[in-house]
């Protein structure tokens, strides 16, 4: 593994009193007394994301790149957000583009794959993954694509290698898969995969939504050729990314307008994007920086986005570990997913003998933040023989939760379903 997924040691613990100043949340009245446990649907935003997006809306509100100053102004921002985020991924600004989420950005991918790829080719989906990176690609089946699915384990909901490994052949094209689902909460070794397939001759295409929240990934050392996430889970505004070779690009059939054909980030983005939130983008990294220099002060740039990985990775495992600790004990609730925090996520499914969104109303009279359903993710819960409208209960922490919030949860637990 490599510091994508595990965690790693580190000598410097998070500051969270530091981490939460940087929230207009945790100072919000409204919201006092909540314990926020549904991270996985969505991240509370930092304050340099809201100043920036309403400064953008204050300023420089109006159409970017002319050549009047605050209209110059508005393109700029948009141009900086992109460059610093690709930067953070560790690859060039015509790798990113943006489009208004992950699912939407998905689709026009699977459309350009599906005038790209002739009948008899070959893709491979997981049942693991959220629907927006497995439905989009099933559909091509229309299309006289064969379409194989690589299956969890009905027991353990773990995609294993060698199942993959059984799907390739000289005619699979792409493999989609997720490098952590958003219910059984395993981080998959994204890196490891993406080598196999492509040994293959195959691309690799990652959904890397629920594992981006818990550190923004290292994208060449993932190897990917696709890799999306979504900026509203990752303490921004609601656009997704995706990462994609410009290369590939390049190959597939252009889906935007005519003119932008030969822009790598405007071919896949049929509608222009929300200016405002993109320049807003730049917040998360403003505050990852922030991170970075709070508690490495003599520390330079160059390491930074591997730092604040480990910083984030290492709260995260405790607060794992905690929540982990509560659950064994519950009656009526199982885990699902790995019970090592070193290879988990912090989000926690648990099947339970109510419905998931019963239990998830009894914990709100509590006061927690939580989720049930099937989460999109209904294609493990059926492996799983989990009914979808039972659904399972989802607790999902970031960074910025707390041991305290940890015992608040545990203990409504034991009231609910223990």
């Amino acid at each position: 593994m490599t510091d994508n997924q595990r965690v790693v040691e580190h000598s410097v613990s998070l500051d969270l009193s530091f981490v939460r100043s940087q929230f207009p949340a945790f100072s919000e009245p409204s919201l006092e007394g909540w314990v926020f446990c549904e991270n996985a649907g969505g991240s509370y935003p930092c304050r340099a994301v809201t100043e920036r997006l309403a400064g953008f809306y204050e300023q420089t509100k109006m159409q970017p790149y002319y050549p009047a100053t605050p209209s110059l102004d508005a393109g700029k921002a948009m141009d900086d957000a992109r460059a610093r985020l690709a930067s953070w991924l560790g690859v060039a600004s015509d790798w990113v583009s943006l489009g208004p989420s992950t699912t939407q950005n998905t689709y026009v991918l699977s459309q350009a794959f599906g005038e790209w790829l002739t009948a008899g080719d070959i893709i491979v989906v997981t049942n693991q993954d959220h629907e927006s990176n497995s439905g989009p690609w099933r559909r091509l089946a229309s299309r006289g694509i064969e379409v194989r699915e690589w299956s969890v384990d009905q027991k353990t909901g773990r995609l294993e290698e060698s199942g993959l490994k059984a799907l390739l052949c000289d005619r699979v094209k792409l493999v989609a898969f997720p490098h952590c689902s958003n219910i059984i909460g395993e981080i998959n070794p994204a890196e490891d995969w993406v080598e196999v397939i492509h040994a293959e001759g195959a691309l690799a295409c990652v959904d890397g939504v629920s594992f981006a929240p818990h550190g923004l990934p290292n994208i060449p050392a993932i190897g990917a050729d696709i890799y999306l996430f979504s900026t509203y889970k990752t303490f921004g505004p609601h656009q997704g990314v995706m990462v994609i070779d410009p290369a590939l690009v390049h190959q597939l059939p252009n889906q935007g307008h005519e003119f932008n054909g030969n822009s790598a980030i405007k071919r896949l983005t049929p509608a222009g994007p929300d200016h405002a939130q993109v320049a807003a983008i730049a917040g998360i990294i403003d505050y990852f920086e922030q991170l970075d220099a709070h508690h490495y002060p003599e520390s330079g740039p160059a390491e930074a986005p591997a730092r604040v990985r480990a910083l984030v990775r290492e709260q995260e495992a405790s607060l794992t570990t905690a929540l982990l600790d509560s659950i064994d004990g519950l009656t009526r609730a199982q885990l699902l997913g790995p019970r090592d925090p070193a290879v988990k996520a912090p989000t926690i499914a648990l099947r339970c003998d109510r419905s998931g969104i019963e239990v998830a109303r009894d914990l709100a009279e509590r006061g927690i933040v939580a989720g049930g359903g099937d989460f999109y993710g209904g294609r493990v819960l059926d492996a799983l023989g989990i009914d979808r409208s039972h659904g399972v209960l989802r607790l999902s922490l970031a960074h910025y939760n707390s041991i305290d919030e940890v015992e608040q949860v545990a203990s409504a637990l034991a009231g609910v379903v223990g």
